[in-house]
């Protein structure tokens, strides 16, 4: 057939280069078909990787921050002019040494005011107590001297009431006695007189016998008027005495009253005295605070790491810090004690820390140097920062401190547990599907197929697959193009 044909030419060679060039387009479209439609395996091989096991290295990273452990805004809490600043920016200081003076010589004489108070109400106060007592006894002598003439008068009434009855019975006697004695004077004097008439007697005897009466009936009635005296004496007498016993009670009575007042009194002086005392006393203590606050001293050891004002400026808890110095402070000085580094850690891998967790530090004034730390506090509440949720994380330095300073960036890496044996696939592998975690596995005809598994630990790249897969296992990484016309594999 070949023979035929050339020999039905006239241009054998025009033929020849006809077939060749045919011959090339047709290796050409083989080739490109070859090369732009693979083998269902090559195309496969390319579009996934298999399943297999690793070392996990739980590794968080984050960035953050170099802060102070403790830090202070030192201001005086009164304003006045500062007169003295004995630290600079930078220098280390212990707890209680002064930072500063602020002007006191106002409060310095109101101290000494407060003091001179003082002294006067406590003298007030040893001048009452030496002084009440003896008034006190003063009063008590009155009243024992009131009582004692009380009594006094009660024993001289009572001495009355038991002697007057007994000199009016006697003095009845008497007149009885000297009656008796006139009545027998007055019989006698009739026998002698008749005797005399008589001539019986003689007239001396007679005289005689009429003196004895007329003595009688004098005797008789001094005794009657003794009598009748010590009847009209003795009720006044009685009496007297009776009137002097009542303003003597009554005298007992004021007596006792002062008395009672006074040592009432005496409580409520002193009380008083001990108020004004105590008032003057805390009025120094108030002064002694107000200067001890003059004098500003570090609260605890650390470094100053900002000076906000200069002596002789006028200085209140109000005052802005000066904007030379990079502050926004209202302060004379600022202190701070240790560095510490506080992170910023996702929402999603916060779970995955815990305290004592070691920590890898890079700082980015120390590019090639790493520090080492460990997680020492994890907020408890979350900040939301242009929507997204994080936790601060704070960690204690290990090392570092001689050359970290405050407020320098970092780039921290949270080492966690090492995970072996974990079953593994490429993140970029995982899909979902109604809700589900999944991969694309390929079927019976090399198709994708979802299949749901359980996810793990996720680091970047990789993930961990705790069920629904076996080592071996292909899963997609890409899916293939779908044909013209067909619906692309779920």
């Amino acid at each position: 057939m070949a023979s035929s044909v050339f020999g039905k030419s006239n241009q054998p060679l025009a033929w020849i280069l006809a077939l060749m060039a045919g011959g090339f387009v047709t290796v050409g479209i083989i080739t490109y078909r070859a090369v732009q439609s693979p083998s269902p395996a090559a195309q496969l091989e390319k579009l996934t990787v298999p399943v297999n096991r690793q070392t996990l290295a739980v590794e968080i990273k984050a960035s953050g921050k170099v802060e102070p452990i403790q830090s202070v805004n030192i201001s005086p809490k009164n304003p006045g002019r500062l007169v003295r600043l004995l630290v600079e920016q930078g220098m280390k200081v212990k707890q209680g040494q002064t930072l500063a003076v602020m002007d006191n010589m106002e409060v310095y004489a109101q101290g000494m005011q407060a003091e001179a108070r003082a002294k006067e109400a406590y003298a007030n106060l040893e001048s009452a107590k030496r002084r009440i007592p003896e008034e006190i006894r003063q009063y008590q002598a009155k009243f024992y001297g009131a009582q004692a003439g009380l009594k006094q008068l009660e024993a001289q009434l009572k001495q009355a009431q038991q002697r007057i009855p007994k000199d009016i019975e006697q003095s009845q006697a008497q007149v009885q006695a000297a009656q008796s004695r006139l009545r027998l004077a007055e019989n006698r004097l009739k026998r002698n007189e008749t005797l005399v008439n008589e001539g019986a007697i003689a007239q001396d005897q007679f005289d005689s016998v009429i003196n004895d009466y007329l003595g009688a009936k004098a005797n008789f009635e001094e005794t009657v008027r003794r009598f009748e005296q010590f009847q009209k004496t003795a009720s006044p007498e009685i009496e007297a005495i009776q009137q002097q016993m009542v303003k003597a009670n009554a005298a007992l009575a004021e007596a006792k009253f002062a008395l009672d007042q006074r040592e009432k009194t005496q409580a409520t002086e002193i009380a008083q005295l001990q108020a004004a005392l105590a008032g003057t006393q805390a009025q120094l203590e108030q002064v002694k605070i107000q200067y001890k606050d003059t004098v500003i001293n570090a609260p605890f050891d650390g470094i100053i790491t900002q000076k906000y004002a200069t002596e002789g400026a006028f200085v209140t808890p109000t005052t802005s810090a000066s904007s030379t110095a990079s502050a926004t402070s209202t302060s004379i000085i600022a202190l701070a004690r240790g560095l510490q580094v506080v992170a910023k850690v996702p929402e999603v891998d916060v779970g995955l820390l815990r305290l004592g967790q070691p920590v890898k530090i890079v700082a980015d004034a120390y590019p090639d140097q790493q520090f080492e730390g460990r997680v020492i506090r994890i907020a408890p509440e979350a900040i939301v920062e242009d929507n997204v949720t994080s936790f601060q994380v704070t960690i204690g330095l290990i090392n570092g401190q001689e050359k970290l300073l405050s407020k320098m960036n970092v780039d921290v890496t949270f080492v966690g547990q090492q995970i072996n044996d974990a079953l593994v696939v490429p993140t970029v592998s995982i899909v979902t599907k109604e809700g589900k975690s999944g991969v694309m596995v390929p079927d019976e005809n090399q198709k994708p197929k979802f299949k749901p598994i359980a996810i793990g630990l996720v680091l970047d790249d990789k993930t961990q697959v705790l069920s629904g897969l076996n080592q071996g296992d292909k899963v997609f990484i890409d899916l293939p193009d779908a044909p013209p016309n067909k619906d692309k594999p779920n």
